[in-house]
């Protein structure tokens, strides 16, 4: 709401009853108090303009404010996820604070405070093993908004990270009618597609459903590379008895991206010089691609017992399966002759089924005269992973690097030369309470308990495996003025691994602790949040890629000892009437490892994200905003040149500023237009890897909506 909301301000407007003040000039004049007051933020935000949240679930499964959760937090809500057609984790996460690694096309790292993002969930729910690997292009289409717990999480996320945790909120049906549908296109021929309806199925209203469906096609700005994917859901909701809800739900998508690139670029030549590529160059034929499938069903049970208990119980299966040809461009080239790249050609087969259940119990009690929140639980969990590749074309030469351009003709991809079978188990049991020490101060004291199990092999090597541990969380939060809060947190690290060093023996657990402190602010009856945070994390045995090999057909990494420090700005929310905002700042002091050197250089030191949004009020229904991402220089050391000289690769610092123009020509329709990359900045997606590529160019989309 705006700033005067909640304020009683005195206005004066004629009246003609008597026993008034009256003026100098014969008037009579009353006194008026007027309640600006407008609702509070909700929670599902899609029937919300905000860019901020009422409460969140994803650090305790408790009911905590943004101000009543003692880490740093961020919500892409459905209006910005709307208003800046951030229609794939990618767009959503770089927009909310998050580093987003696009290593190749179609394989995406996501990185917070210098460590990976392992930890996914829906709906609250997910396993400490999803790939931070993530295959294709997760539309966002499906969810009412994504909420990202910074630092780390150890009671929920199960087992802790130290990087963050990223929980996708699924929309649910609604009691009331509601439909709407959008048709897009824009450049390189991308068209795109939306439709979504829900409401009650009976008269009653006791029985509600939804049903979600997304579709996009297109070329690209890279030589060869075209994506095409469709997303749906449905899900449906029934009340059992006044007190019991029932619901099911399935959703699934499908990506077919064809010339694909598989670990992207070669940057630099054999004497360090660096090897100069347009924005369009692609090294993948056109024969490639990487066909995936994503399907997933759930179903809960939410019971309310009174008096503020209830029990949700949640059982969640998830089967992703994938299908890719694919040709790397590998090596060095000679900065005279252009030649030394050589081929590496996969053919590539994955399914991974994941089984997972959750049930908890929550609700207040009462103790030395004050009400208080507890909640306590178990889950457990199934990953069935399997995998082959068929690898062909090793090592063959290619032409100059300035002329080849992807002509490669397909092989055979006969017999399979590796692969993948095993299962990992996971059972946790958590509890946490909230507790009112006084009318300012409150604590969060909780503790989860997982164990983790492992069998079966990868690559020829075993990966078995039993580890458990209990990992504490502390947290407290002090109101020390009506709109401020001090707050602390403190969890320790543990996180199996899944990645391999190069002699395919299974990296050591992670561990470690992360403590976090500083101030929120909330205002406008919390229309509008803001934060300041310092933070350090210490972790052991961090997973750093090292590189891949060719002969095993399998990925290897180094473990290395991390301490992150640094500090964090955020505010989201509504400044004044009609104007959204949601913004930060992070900093890191220092990102070394256990001998005091900088460590994944790839991660810039200093990165800004700002999104804002603009109802201009002398021209009803137009809406105009703006978004900027800005990150200082990274680099990444790659060897030695044939003179004996460090080969640096690097990126210079760079802003990425995207602008939005809205207009509602009536109650139902609304016309668009989203330009991306406004001043065509040409910069490398990440260092992640030794191999990159470069973003897309300056590109625009029309959308034409519609809204019942």
């Amino acid at each position: 709401m705006g700033p005067v909301a909640g304020l009683l301000t005195p206005l004066y407007v004629l009246a003609a009853e008597t026993g008034q003040t009256e003026n100098s000039n014969g008037l009579v004049l009353t006194p008026v108090n007027i309640n600006a007051e407008q609702a509070p933020v909700p929670s599902i935000t899609e029937q919300s303009d905000s860019y901020t949240i009422g409460a969140t679930r994803t650090a305790t499964r408790l009911d905590l404010s943004p101000r009543e959760t003692p880490q740093t937090t961020t919500t892409l809500t459905r209006q910005q996820l709307k208003d800046f057609k951030l229609n794939s984790a990618n767009d959503a996460l770089q927009a909310g604070g998050v580093s987003v690694q696009r290593v190749e096309t179609d394989r995406t790292y996501f990185s917070v405070r210098g460590f990976d993002v392992s930890n996914f969930q829906l709906d609250g729910i997910g396993m400490p093993f999803s790939s931070e690997e993530q295959m294709g292009d997760i539309d966002t289409f499906l969810y009412d908004h994504i909420e990202v717990l910074k630092g780390a999480n150890g009671l929920t996320s199960n087992p802790g990270n130290p990087a963050a945790t990223i929980n996708f909120v699924r929309k649910r049906p609604t009691h009331e009618f509601q439909a709407e549908g959008s048709i897009g296109y824009g450049s390189w021929q991308n068209r795109r597609s939306e439709f979504d309806v829900s409401g009650p199925m009976n008269d009653q209203g006791t029985l509600r459903g939804r049903a979600v469906f997304a579709g996009q096609e297109g070329n690209s700005y890279l030589d060869r590379y075209s994506t095409s994917k469709t997303v749906f859901s449905g899900v449906l909701e029934a009340d059992l008895t006044d007190s019991t809800t029932a619901t099911l739900g399935y959703s699934e998508q499908r990506n077919r991206p064809d010339g694909i690139m598989w670990s992207a670029l070669t940057l630099y030549n054999t004497d360090g010089s660096k090897v100069d590529y347009s924005r369009s160059h692609n090294t993948a034929p056109d024969w490639s691609y990487w066909d995936t499938n994503d399907k997933q069903t759930f179903g809960e049970l939410l019971t309310d017992w009174g008096g503020g208990w209830e029990t949700k119980a949640s059982l969640n299966y998830r089967e992703i399966t994938s299908d890719a040809e694919m040709l790397m461009a590998g090596g060095v080239p000679d900065a005279v002759t252009g030649l030394g790249l050589t081929t590496y050609a996969s053919k590539f087969n994955r399914a991974e089924r994941q089984v997972l259940g959750d049930i908890y119990l929550k609700g207040p009690f009462e103790l030395f005269g004050r009400s208080h929140e507890v909640v306590v639980g178990a889950n457990w969990s199934r990953d069935d992973t399997h995998w082959t590749s068929r690898d062909d074309a090793l090592n063959i030469a290619l032409p100059p690097v300035w002329e080849y351009d992807g002509d490669y003709a397909k092989p055979a991809f006969a017999d399979v030369t590796s692969s993948a079978d095993y299962i990992t188990y996971r059972h946790g049991y958590y509890a946490a309470g909230h507790f009112n020490v006084t009318d300012d101060l409150k604590l969060i004291a909780g503790a989860n308990f997982t164990k983790l199990e492992s069998s079966g092999e990868r690559t020829g090597a075993a990966n078995d495996y039993s580890k458990s541990k209990v990992t504490p969380y502390y947290g407290a939060v002090y109101d020390f003025l009506p709109n401020y809060s001090a707050y602390v947190s403190y969890t320790e690290i543990f996180n199996p691994q899944t990645q391999i060093d190069a002699s395919q023996k299974l990296l050591a657990p992670v561990e470690g602790n992360s403590v976090e402190g500083g101030i929120k602010g909330e205002w406008f009856d919390k229309r509008l949040n803001a934060s300041m945070s310092l933070f350090r994390t210490k972790q052991d045995n961090t997973a750093e890629y090292s590189g891949y090999d060719t002969t095993g057909g399998f990925s290897y990494y180094t473990a290395v000892d991390t301490i992150s420090e640094g500090y964090e700005l955020t505010v989201a929310g509504e400044l004044a009437p009609g104007w959204e905002v949601n913004g930060g700042l992070t900093h890191l002091f220092s990102l070394k490892n256990d001998e005091g050197e900088k460590t994944r250089t790839y991660i810039p030191q200093n990165s800004v994200y700002l999104s804002t949004s603009y109802k201009v009020p002398q021209v009803k229904g137009l809406k105009v905003g703006g978004s900027v991402n800005w990150q200082s220089d990274i680099f990444r050391e790659q060897g030695t040149s044939t003179s004996g000289e460090t080969i640096i690769s690097r990126q210079g610092s760079y802003a990425v500023a995207n602008a939005l123009a809205s207009y509602d020509i009536d109650a139902h329709f609304n016309v668009s237009l989203n330009v991306n990359n406004l001043l065509d900045r040409k910069y490398l997606t990440s260092l992640y890897w030794a191999q990159s590529y470069y973003a897309p160019s300056r590109n625009a989309m029309v959308t034409l909506a519609w809204k019942y």
